[in-house]
């Protein structure tokens, strides 16, 4: 059985909005906590930004490292925070922020996972509907099947 990727402590509920900085910010401060990332791990998410947006469709961004910033990943791990306000995302409204760290390649079957559950629109709405970080927590915990 893997190590969770998602725990009720890595998922969070403002009521308010923030820009697109602060949001990956968030998402990397989480992600640290968990000690999943170091600290430069913000500065790859920038990078990947600058390069191709993390906005997925859906009111999702999944804001992420590059390839090139690999080292400063030492577990993987998700974070969730959603912004009732909405994010603007390079002139995208977004709700979900969901930070990734992927140690080697796991990435890229929670990215699927992730895609996956915020591909059903009825199951975006529940997301939004949900009241507490440990509600939201429980809606997506299918993410630590994989």
């Amino acid at each position: 059985m893997a190590r969770e990727v998602l725990n009720v402590g890595q998922v969070r509920i403002h009521s308010g909005s923030v820009s697109r900085d602060d949001a990956m910010r968030e998402a990397a401060d989480i992600l640290e906590s968990a000690g999943a990332v170091t600290s430069a791990y913000f500065d790859a998410m920038q990078q990947r930004e600058q390069t191709v947006s993390t906005y997925m469709g859906n009111e999702l961004a999944i804001p992420h490292g590059t390839n090139e910033t690999k080292q400063a990943i030492l577990d993987s791990a998700l974070s969730l925070v959603r912004y009732d306000g909405g994010v603007d995302w390079d002139g995208n409204a977004v709700t979900f922020v969901v930070g990734i760290a992927g140690k080697g390649d796991e990435h890229l079957e929670i990215l699927s996972q992730i895609a996956l559950i915020f591909s059903d629109e009825d199951e975006v709405e529940k997301l939004k509907r949900a009241q507490t970080p440990e509600e939201l927590y429980g809606l997506l915990a299918s993410v630590n099947e994989g």
